[in-house]
């Protein structure tokens, strides 16, 4: 049978906190793998192409995997390439055999394992650390919830003009619409786009029922990312 040496996995406690030099790297490191990872996930041409609110979530995703991607770094390198393959294991358990409603939610499930894996090491200060930097993270990203709006039944031939009116209450709102599409022939249009940050959909639904005329006004059906 293998066997896997352990001697290098020793424990450095509460007295991380005072390694003032190691927070910094680990902070720089975390901090560069997320802009680094930004800079990919909202490319100018990836923007342009966004048609689903799945697609309008896609860069959050990649920005966060790229802070768990940087995570697993910093401790790989303290602690060698035996915690590597336990985080990847762990990972792809998760990945298949955990049952979440969206890529985002596997990331945080991913990453909050990756935090008590930290906390087990006895690397408590990367933790604390890592842990702020979602959270900041998260607040960033999430602060401005992402919807889908289906405007369904639209009046015969008012097509136009109720895009026109729905987009510019949306503005009024100040709401980012992302893409819109068209279906004549269905009499449907549909909105992704990003909200204010204490914004509801409830307050939402009430001001654009408020605000858009009957005669152009279609059925609304919302999903939120």
């Amino acid at each position: 049978m293998p066997t896997i040496d352990t001697q290098g996995l020793q424990s450095v406690g509460w007295a991380g906190f005072l390694d003032i030099s190691y927070m910094i790297e680990a902070l720089a490191a975390l901090a560069l793998a997320v802009a680094l990872g930004a800079l990919i996930a909202f490319h100018p041409a990836t923007r342009r192409m966004v048609d689903t609110l799945e697609e309008a979530e896609l860069p959050k995703v990649c920005v966060l995997y790229s802070l768990i991607g940087a995570m697993v770094g910093v401790i790989v390198l303290e602690y060698g390439l035996v915690v590597g393959f336990v985080v990847f294991g762990l990972g792809g358990l998760m990945r298949f055999r955990s049952v979440t409603s969206t890529t985002r939610d596997t990331g945080r499930l991913i990453l909050v394992t990756l935090l008590g894996l930290i906390c087990g090491l006895s690397l408590p200060h990367f933790a604390v650390l890592a842990a702020v930097f979602a959270w900041v993270l998260i607040f960033i990203f999430d602060g401005h919830p992402v919807y889908c709006l289906r405007a369904q039944e639209i009046p015969e031939g008012r097509m136009k003009e109720a895009a026109a009116i729905y987009r510019d209450v949306l503005a009024s709102l100040k709401c980012r619409i992302i893409s819109e599409n068209k279906s004549f022939g269905k009499r449907r249009i549909e909105w992704v786009f990003r909200a204010p940050r204490n914004s509801t959909q409830g307050a939402l639904n009430t001001a654009l029922c408020d605000r858009v005329p009957i005669a152009l006004r279609g059925e609304l059906d919302w999903e939120v990312a």
